[in-house]
């Protein structure tokens, strides 16, 4: 905490009114907030959590309609929340009045603020029901509405919101049972549900949500089994403790579903019911019986037919798991080096030639007894099954199946008898047959791929790892992307921002942003903790199909060749002629390949620059590909004549 202090109440709207952002948060200012802040036109953020500011927030503090970040939390704020908030600050993407003395309820308008990505109305005294039109709120991605007075049940609409990936409602009056539309939220990470009184069975519907990692649904009025995804099974006794009569495995206080008192009771029933239709039930099996019979050569001819086991390993998986786990450990060697075909950050690549003679490759995930580390890797292997699981494209590696085991988790993929685009673009003989008719051909195939993920997968999914390490090549040079361990699903024209993740050299510019306690007086920032991140959205992925285009291109990394000088947009580096980038280890481009590889060079360059909204989407760089459409200069020029400059977009600008 800063020793800043001091009376907001001073008319300081009034004194700055071109302020655009403000931030004392972490300090020990107190007052109340002056009414004149709400004539800031140009204020974007206004941050002053973690104070001692009392009294009501102004009225027309909503009228500050720029303002994109209002954090205002854990203060001694009173009254309502003045309803312009949600009628004007239509930009707002985080709202914070967490941890204050705020009363009153939530007004339908909330449904106005559809930009909102982070919405901490938490540990207030607002009562009322929530309202349904919170649904609309489509982009929010963190919801927290805990320790307050909610009452009645929980809306249905909340599983619209398809990106939500924080749930809190915990310590409210809420009740009824958990909605069956929670199962839409296929990115939800953490649910928290204890201290209400819901009742009722846990929705099946839950077990779609293959992100959740983090549960606790304790004192509650719960009964019935407990969803079969890891977040329950992983959950301790505290998390689901004082409910009526829930039930599952493994957790403590909890009698298993099939318990042998429960057994008992309904043996008696089952007794009394054979004693009265013993006669029926008696003729029911003989006939049964003789059915059966008359038709089991026929069956088991049927199930020889639709089960084959070399086609679809899938059909395998369902029909015995554990064979296929077991065949899988032999395969490998119980994953011995010697069939490791690659490596990563989160897991290791393994050939496996089935028993059934079908070969696959196995992705294991690394053991770590760190356990942020251990976090992580479960977290990219329920990101990778989440992202992939109803994936079907040609230039998408398919996921056949999955195991999460206490020894060995694994993914089970389509084998792809070739190797990376990194691997074949440092190997100085295979090189020589990656001629430019199929460089342009991965190229296309990628920008296909993520057309795909970006524009015709709801909701969008980003890749956020494009790099030539993740582009399969079998032995015709077909890519085939891989590697979700990082993907995120994404709501249409959102975004969000996180932590970098990626592979350097390949990810758009992130921003330096303040991690500790700030001391930032009207704008002068002065800083001892930074941080990198990214805001990720479709555009992410963009620029890294950017560089990767280029890679193909040059046939190494651009790096230090494109950022130190062909962007740096002086005389000398325009001049660079495009014959001299390009891969020298090939002929020289003849013909219409000379269209193409123009065509590659000016879509990279497009979807470098520096501004994210300047970038095509990969729907027209897929669209422009498939066209194989002529630069306006390319009839009648020599190749040997082209220059770099040429290859821009006009007014561009870059990252350097």
């Amino acid at each position: 905490m800063n020793q800043l202090s001091g009376d907001l109440s001073i008319d300081l709207g009034g004194i700055y009114p071109h302020l655009n952002y403000i931030d004392l948060s972490h300090n020990n200012f107190y007052g109340t907030l002056p009414s004149k802040w709400g004539q800031c036109k140009n204020l974007t953020s206004l941050k002053i959590s973690n104070n001692k500011v009392g009294g009501r927030l102004p009225e027309n503090l909503g009228e500050a309609s720029q303002i994109h970040m209002l954090d205002l939390g854990s203060n001694k704020l009173l009254g309502e929340i003045p309803i312009s908030i949600f009628r004007n600050m239509t930009s707002l993407f985080n709202l914070n009045l967490e941890g204050n003395m705020l009363s009153g309820v939530i007004p339908n308008e909330i449904r106005m603020l559809s930009e909102l990505s982070s919405l901490n109305l938490g540990s207030n005294n607002l009562s009322g029901v929530i309202p349904r039109d919170i649904g609309e709120c489509r982009n929010l991605q963190i919801l927290n509405l805990s320790s307050n007075s909610f009452g009645a049940n929980i809306p249905s609409q909340i599983g619209n919101i398809r990106s939500l990936q924080n749930l809190d409602l915990s310590h409210n009056q809420l009740s009824g049972e958990v909605p069956q539309e929670f199962g839409k939220l296929v990115v939800l990470e953490t649910l928290r549900l204890s201290n209400n009184n819901i009742s009722g069975l846990l929705p099946s519907t839950l077990e779609n949500c293959v992100s959740l990692t983090s549960i606790d649904i304790s004192n509650n009025e719960l009964e019935g089994p407990l969803p079969n995804i890891l977040a329950f099974r992983n959950a301790t006794s505290d998390l689901v403790k004082n409910n009526k009569g829930l039930c599952g495995r493994d957790i403590d206080g909890l009698t298993p579903c099939f318990s042998k008192n429960q057994r008992k009771k309904s043996s008696k029933k089952v007794v009394i019911l054979i004693a009265v239709f013993v006669g029926i039930f008696v003729v029911i099996v003989v006939l049964v019986g003789i059915f059966m019979c008359a038709r089991k050569g026929k069956k088991t001819m049927k199930i020889t037919e639709v089960i084959n086991p070399i086609d679809d390993l899938l059909s395998i998986w369902s029909f015995d798991g554990k064979m296929v786990y077991e065949n899988i450990i032999e395969a490998t060697g119980d994953f011995n080096s010697q069939y490791c075909i690659g490596q990563g950050g989160y897991g290791s690549v393994y050939r496996a030639e089935l028993s059934t003679g079908q070969v696959v490759a196995v992705k294991r995930l690394h053991n770590s007894e760190d356990v942020l580390r251990s976090s992580k890797i479960e977290k990219s292997f329920i990101s990778e099954i989440q992202a992939l699981t109803e994936m079907r494209h040609r230039h998408i590696v398919r996921l056949l199946g999955f195991c999460s085991h206490v020894r060995n988790s694994f993914l089970v993929y389509q084998f792809v008898d070739g190797s990376n685009l990194s691997n074949i673009l440092m190997n100085h003989e295979k090189v020589q047959n990656f001629k430019w008719i199929n460089r342009f051909n991965v190229v296309k195939g990628v920008a296909d791929a993520l057309s795909y993920m970006h524009h015709e997968v709801s909701p969008s999914l980003i890749h956020r790892d494009i790099s030539s390490k993740n582009i399969m090549l079998d032995e015709n040079f077909e890519a085939h992307v891989t590697d979700f361990g990082t993907a995120r699903f994404l709501s249409h024209n959102s975004s969000y921002q996180t932590s970098f993740a990626g592979t350097f050299g390949y990810t758009a510019p992130g921003i330096i942003r303040l991690t500790g306690p700030p001391n930032l007086v009207w704008g002068s920032v002065l800083a001892s903790k930074l941080a990198y991140t990214e805001e990720v959205n479709e555009k992410c992925d963009v620029y890294s199909f950017g560089v990767l285009t280029l890679e193909v291109v040059m046939g190494m990394h651009p790096g230090d060749l494109i950022l130190s000088s062909i962007l740096s947009s002086s005389a000398t580096s325009l001049t660079i002629l495009l014959k001299d980038v390009i891969d020298q280890r090939v002929s020289p481009p003849v013909m219409d390949e000379i269209d193409k590889v123009i065509l590659m060079t000016k879509l990279a360059f497009a979807c470098l620059q520096q501004n994210p909204q300047s970038r095509p989407t990969m729907h027209d760089v897929s669209n422009q590909l498939a066209a194989k459409l002529k630069p306006n200069k390319a009839a009648g020029v020599e190749f040997s004549s082209i220059k770099i400059g040429e290859m821009l977009p006009i007014g561009c600008s870059f990252h350097v």
